[in-house]
């Protein structure tokens, strides 16, 4: 699961009001390499929210972004767009579970592929 992915879920349990960002427990990360657009990342960059990002890449091993939400000015920069690419698109969870900020409850991550199905108790 790439973490672009990751970005756009969030808890959908009844009752649960804070179901964003998902925390990520790691068992295992890949990286698979992507062709780099710039203009994918220039585009995608105002509907990311950038706090939710650099936690999660933080706990998947990666520490190279800015904790503070760059000026849009920085998408000029080359060493700044092949960063946000490489945590955005390369960065894949393979192995893991999303954890429900608010209940704790885990989807796990198999194959790279997030499990988000509800319990009956939970719609």
């Amino acid at each position: 699961m790439r973490l672009l992915t990751h970005n756009m879920l969030s808890s959908n349990i009844k009752g649960v009001a804070n179901g964003f960002p998902l925390l990520i427990e790691v068992e295992k990360v890949i990286e698979k390499q992507v062709d780099f657009n710039p203009d994918f990342l220039k585009n995608i960059f105002p509907k990311i929210e950038w706090q939710a990002l650099v936690q999660a890449s933080r706990s998947m091993g990666y520490s190279e972004l800015p904790e503070e939400s760059p000026e849009s000015s920085m998408l000029d920069s080359d060493d700044f767009l092949m960063k946000f690419h490489h945590v955005l698109l390369e960065l894949h969870l393979e192995e893991g579970a999303l954890v429900c900020p608010e209940t704790g409850r885990k989807f796990p991550v198999n194959k790279g592929i997030p499990n988000m199905l509800l319990h009956e108790d939970e719609v």
